[in-house]
């Protein structure tokens, strides 16, 4: 096992967090909560959301009746509030509530539908950050294997 040289610290870990404390760090709300949990957590560095997938989710009397799929962009939108809650953990308190705006999303490839009985795991990873914009690259996974991923940046607005 590594040590950090000298000057460096450990990133500071939290195994777990679950619904009540994401809705405490970013303001969205049924129907259009798109995480139920949130493990992994490297603060200012990475974050895995989870997203149990049911058959009651509001999309799927639309999208598509009698074949139900999850929508891809709302894929995007459940790393960019993985990301967001990763964000205002990593800033603390002070951020809890506030708006984040998608600036840009790139890249984004979807490798296959998901559907009710899935469970999502999408890791965020930051690749930078400047003042109040972050930039992520998100990967959402069921089972293990890629069904999602993009790069994306929001500003968070303070």
């Amino acid at each position: 096992m590594s040590h950090p040289a000298a000057g460096e610290t450990t990133p500071q870990t939290i195994d777990s967090i679950d619904i009540l404390r994401i809705m405490e760090a970013i303001p969205h709300r049924y129907p259009f909560l798109m995480i139920d949990r949130i493990v992994d957590i490297v603060l200012g560095t990475s974050a895995v959301g989870v997203k149990n997938v049911s058959v009651n989710e509001p999309f799927f009397q639309g999208h598509f009746p009698g074949h139900p799929v999850m929508p891809g962009v709302l894929i995007v939108e459940a790393m960019a509030q993985t990301a967001a809650t990763l964000v205002v953990l990593t800033l603390g308190k002070a951020f809890e509530g506030k708006l984040v705006y998608f600036m840009t999303i790139e890249g984004a490839k979807f490798r296959r539908p998901v559907g009710p009985g899935d469970q999502l795991r999408i890791s965020v990873v930051k690749e930078r950050s400047r003042a109040n914009v972050w930039k992520f690259k998100g990967i959402a996974r069921v089972d293990g294997m890629s069904v999602a991923e993009a790069t994306f940046s929001a500003m968070i607005m303070g």
